[in-house]
């Protein structure tokens, strides 16, 4: 086979194993809570508190607590910094295609520079472009939202994991990677 196109086979390796029911239908609960408490606190207040990607948020941050890019520093960092990025390359260029593009790699960028990676952030720049907010949506819907629905996570897996969440806020200095 062409050396290419082997790469495209993939390894071959078996999928990951399946979370236990419990663990699903925790995470299911604690994404509609904290969407539904971000949504709540939107409609009583009358402000745009619901960011498309909080929903991706979500996922991991009741589905896979313990992972570095789901601890509150990624989430709320990683959602700011997209969104700041995302609105500078759109007053100083302009919306298009090519300054999304710039304001995307930038935003990963600067959040692995920083170590607040959030998969889910990464969608930012392009919300940014797609909406053309003013700066005010850095405040809400990104960063209040994001903590809202850290808020929920933390007080969440309180009362539903017997481990700790989160595992850090700012963390001790690791060695970087050779």
């Amino acid at each position: 086979m062409i050396p290419l196109l082997e790469k495209f086979r993939g390894q071959r390796a078996p999928l990951p194993a399946r979370l236990p029911a419990r663990q699903i239908a925790l995470a299911g609960l604690g994404a509609a809570l904290a969407i539904g408490f971000v949504g709540a606190v939107a409609d009583a207040t009358h402000q745009p508190l619901l960011l498309g990607s909080l929903g991706a948020s979500c996922v991991f941050l009741f589905g896979l607590p313990e992972a570095p890019f789901s601890q509150p520093r990624n989430v709320i960092a990683g959602h700011l910094l997209s969104s700041l990025v995302g609105l500078t390359f759109l007053k100083a260029l302009g919306p298009h295609t090519w300054s999304l593009g710039l304001a995307l790699g930038t935003a990963v960028a600067v959040m692995f520079a920083t170590r607040t990676v959030h998969a889910p952030a990464g969608s930012n720049p392009v919300i940014v472009f797609l909406a053309q907010p003013d700066w005010s949506f850095l405040l809400a819907p990104t960063l209040l939202g994001a903590v809202g629905v850290v808020l929920v996570a933390v007080m969440f897996h309180c009362v539903v994991r017997p481990g700790r969440y989160p595992l850090y806020w700012f963390g001790r200095d690791a060695e970087p990677r050779a």
